[in-house]
Order: structure tokens, then C-alpha cells, then sequence
């Protein structure tokens, strides 16, 4: 072949790759170019759909794109799991992840159809719902000492919780472990009626997501003992950590984090994990998610990886101990 022919293709050539690298960088930086889903993995209306609404809207308008919630909620979180890890990994399908999803379920199911440590890019942490030990006002405890001595003269105390395996649970048998008491579980079919039985005396305790017990606690329906916080939360100052009562490092919250399908590019993840943290510092945002109890926890990808490895760790020693399995 002559060499201005090779030399011509060569330039050809070149000139392809950087047009392909151009179009490429100019795709990132329209990024987002249509409606961008967001999958919560739990039905509408409750205290995850409020957070993914919430933190939706506001996102919406920094991406300058709207954003879709779409339930799907079913097998503590992995229908909606499943569906978003096998999603096209371009930044249009996101999800609420939290303990259940990234934590708890790959020691609990046998057969997952997602890999809780690799199937999903993080985005960033979103809120924490803390948990609060309550009790039936009929039962003669106000703090945790009298609790304990409640708990050993009823030595079986039945606690209720939203199901097996949900933080609630984990925090019971959490709780269970380092007390030494003798606790027995009543599992329900989601928070609400767990909640109601206790209210009703039917079942006379468990641990509370803040979200699902403020009301509840204000009104004296259900009487609180103690937060399962290190620190105080700033919508409870009242309630004492079950750490200050004397269970030293007792800690369990039901958390949340957002993510993508692996493989999403990092300029994507970027824009979206500026966009979630530019919205958790909207005052709007903090007055709504505050209004409902819950801690606001900020983090970047990194962060959240880091953080979800450590409760899978922590919870996966907990499930494997007392051989909780649910398949």
C-alpha cells in the first residue's frame, strides 16, 4: 500500500477516535437528558416513599430533569433490587437502598438475586431512621434499669417487630444478646399493626423506627424507654441513649443510602451524589425529614461503600449467630 495511503488512513482514523471521545464527553455533560427513574423498594406512602419524594423533587430541580418514583416493593427490598441491578448502568435508574438491602438480606435469603456488595454503585448516604425502645403504658418501666428487672420476672416478654429480619428485628435480637434476657418475637406483616398491638397491649414492646413512633410517643400511647443512639437525637432530646442508661455501645438504626447499577459512570454518580447532598442541605428538605424524626447523614460514594461493608459485617455476625434465615 502506498505510504500516503497508510498515512491517510491513519488520520482517518484518528480522527474517528476523537470524534467518538468528543461525543462521548459531550453525552457526560448533558447529562440528564431524560427523566430519571427512581425505584423505591417499598410500597407508597410510607416512611422510605416520603424520603425518595422528597429528596426527588428537590434533586429534580438541581439536575434540571424530572425524576420518577416508582414503587416496588416486595421480598424485603430485592424485587426492587433486583430490578435496578440489572438496569442499564447510565445514570437513569436509581434506588432507595438501606439495612435490609445492602446489609442484612445476603445472610438471611439463601438464594439472592443481587450481590449486596457488588451489584450497585453508591451515590451517597440519605437519612437514618433511629430506633426507640417503647413500651405498652401498662408496663411498670420508665428507663432501662426498671425494663431489665420488668423483662427478667416476665422472663419470655414477647416484643413485636415489622418482620422478620427488619432492623426493628435485628435491634430486638441485638438488644437480646447483650442484656442477657430471655425476649420472644412476634413478628407482623409491616410496621402499622406492630405498632397497634403494642399500642393495644396485645403485644407489650419492641423497638420503633422514630418515623413510625413520634406521634405515638407524644401522645403517651406508647411510653418511650430509651433511643438506640450514641448521641441524643435532636427531635427526642428528651429520650435518653440506652448507651447513657448503662448498655455501653448499644447502637441500631434502620438506614438509607442511594445507589445506581454498577458499572454507572463516575461523572454520573458525581452529579448525582452533588445533587442529593445539595438537596440534604436544603433548609426545606431538613425542616420536612426533621419534622419526621430522622437523622440527616450526608456522604459521598466512598463513604456510603464503607459504611454499608461495616453493617454488613456487624448484622451478618448478629444473623449468623442466631441463625435467622427466611428461605
Amino acid at each position: 500500500m502506498p505510504t500516503f495511503l497508510r498515512h491517510t488512513r491513519a488520520l482517518l482514523a484518528a480522527a474517528t477516535l476523537a470524534a467518538v471521545a468528543g461525543g462521548a464527553h459531550a453525552a457526560d455533560n448533558t447529562y440528564p437528558s431524560r427523566p430519571i427513574e427512581w425505584v423505591v423498594p417499598y410500597p407508597a406512602g410510607g416512611g422510605t416513599d416520603i424520603v425518595a419524594r422528597t429528596l426527588g423533587q428537590s434533586m429534580s430541580a438541581k439536575l434540571g430533569q424530572s425524576i420518577v418514583i416508582v414503587n416496588k416493593p416486595g421480598a424485603a427490598t430485592s424485587i426492587g433490587a433486583e430490578y435496578v441491578a440489572r438496569a442499564q448502568p447510565d445514570g437513569y435508574t436509581i434506588m432507595s437502598a438501606d439495612t435490609a438491602t445492602l446489609a442484612a438480606n445476603p445472610f438471611i435469603y439463601h438464594k439472592l438475586t443481587y450481590d449486596a456488595a457488588k451489584s450497585f454503585a453508591p451515590i451517597g448516604l440519605t437519612v437514618r431512621f433511629p430506633l426507640i425502645l417503647v413500651v405498652n403504658p401498662s408496663v411498670p418501666a420508665h428507663n432501662l434499669n426498671e425494663f431489665t428487672a420488668w423483662a427478667k420476672k416476665e422472663d419470655g416478654a414477647h416484643y413485636a417487630t415489622p418482620g422478620s429480619g427488619s432492623p426493628h428485628h435485628l435491634a430486638a435480637e441485638l438488644f437480646r444478646e447483650q442484656t442477657g434476657l430471655n425476649l420472644s418475637h412476634v413478628p407482623y406483616r409491616g410496621a402499622a399493626p406492630a405498632v397497634q398491638d403494642v399500642i393495644g397491649g396485645q403485644v407489650p414492646f419492641m423497638f420503633v423506627d422514630t418515623a413510625g413512633g413520634q406521634q405515638y410517643i407524644a401522645s403517651g400511647r406508647l411510653r418511650a424507654i430509651g433511643i438506640a443512639n450514641l448521641q441524643r437525637v435532636a427531635s427526642f432530646k428528651d429520650i435518653p441513649t440506652l448507651d447513657e442508661q448503662g448498655l455501653k455501645g448499644f447502637e441500631a438504626q434502620a438506614w438509607q443510602g442511594l445507589v445506581a447499577p454498577a458499572g454507572t459512570p463516575p461523572e454520573v454518580v458525581a452529579k448525582l451524589n452533588k445533587a442529593l447532598v445539595d438537596s440534604l442541605a436544603d433548609p426545606a428538605v431538613q425542616e420536612k425529614l426533621v419534622s419526621m424524626g430522622l437523622e440527616i447523614t450526608p456522604s459521598g460514594p466512598e463513604k456510603m461503600a464503607e459504611y454499608a461493608a461495616g453493617e454488613r459485617e456487624k448484622w451478618g455476625a448478629l444473623i449468623k449467630k442466631i441463625g435467622l434465615k427466611a428461605d
